[in-house]
């Protein structure tokens, strides 16, 4: 597959990310039909779980890692007609529908993206034949083998990725993994706090959400357009704009914050709370602005990020 060159210079930010999502879309159906075709033919047992992972990929999402990529690699002057960016970006997706897959497995949730999750998918085929054993124990180990395969989908294509953009995706595969033990340890102890304190103060290693979502795929896009010298730049944007996002992601309870951010709102929150949480969001991206003020950007790009920090944080 090769891009149709599209020039930076005469396109819109968001027609021209627009066309590469495209892009992104259509390598990652690729990617994902192509192994179903090995599958059949080399190992047609296996297909049944090719085919449900293909479908969660396929079943559309918000594709945020994708869009960040793609932002942070136009922002920072990268090639639109270039190829790696898009093997970059299918492996940030797969990489995220593994930790969802796990969470949906781990929280016992039944739908995603309005279809069974993966473990019931599994575990009614379990049923379905009459196996023996355990239906959700095979559910569960079904949809982490489920999980490992789009991960090894994801290394397969960052192991092609040029140096320092594969050393980015090095880092955010040990501290993805780390930031989900620390999540999964401080909710089974009662120690989660569903407000964001900590992310007001910035972000600290092993937090599981946003935070990989935003500084690993701009650091990625920087790489990948060779500019690592806005890793820096990046850092200072990105660390604000998770904040924001974190806030966001509470008042609205979303996210990680449904059952027990539902809990501390009704009990502890009254419109006086909520009007102060709006303004800390509105502090946290002036500060993701000024960040961006020195930075050499264009001004279309630079906007362009103060507009993706502005819809990651609007209220849904």
């Amino acid at each position: 597959m090769t891009p149709q060159p599209m020039s930076p210079e005469t396109v819109l930010p968001e027609v021209l990310r627009a066309g590469m999502a495209a892009l992104v879309e259509e390598r990652m159906r690729g990617v994902l039909h192509a192994e179903q075709a090995r599958c059949q033919a080399t190992d047609p047992g296996a297909v049944g779980m090719m085919e449900g992972l293909a479908d969660l990929v396929t079943a559309g999402g918000e594709r945020i890692r994708p869009t960040v990529l793609l932002t942070g690699y136009l922002a920072a002057g990268g090639d639109p007609a270039a190829e790696p960016v898009l093997d970059a970006a299918v492996a940030l997706e797969l990489l995220d529908t593994c930790y969802l897959i796990r969470r949906d497995a781990r929280e016992n949730s039944l739908l995603r993206h309005g279809a069974p999750t993966l473990h019931v998918r599994h575990s009614a085929e379990h049923e379905r034949n009459g196996w023996g054993g355990d239906a959700r124990c095979f559910g569960v180990g079904m949809a982490s083998l489920s999980g490992d395969l789009a991960t090894a989908l994801a290394d397969r294509l960052a192991a092609n990725l040029p140096d320092a953009a594969r050393q980015v995706w090095y880092d955010l595969r040990i501290g993805r993994l780390g930031g989900s033990y620390v999540d999964s340890t401080l909710s089974s102890s009662y120690l989660e706090d569903p407000w964001p304190a900590d992310c007001l103060t910035g972000c600290a290693r092993g937090c599981g959400s946003g935070w990989y979502a935003l500084l690993h795929p701009l650091l990625m896009g920087a790489a990948l357009a060779g500019r690592g010298d806005l890793a820096v730049v990046y850092q200072d944007y990105a660390r604000p704009v998770h904040a924001a996002w974190r806030v966001r992601g509470f008042l609205s309870g979303g996210g990680d914050h449904d059952w027990y951010g539902d809990l501390l709102r009704g009990a502890l929150f009254d419109a006086e709370d909520r009007d102060r949480a709006e303004r800390t969001i509105v502090h946290l991206l002036d500060r993701s602005r000024r960040a961006l003020a020195a930075a050499p950007f264009s001004t279309v790009w630079n906007a362009e990020l103060i507009g993706l920090a502005a819809r990651l944080t609007s209220p849904p």
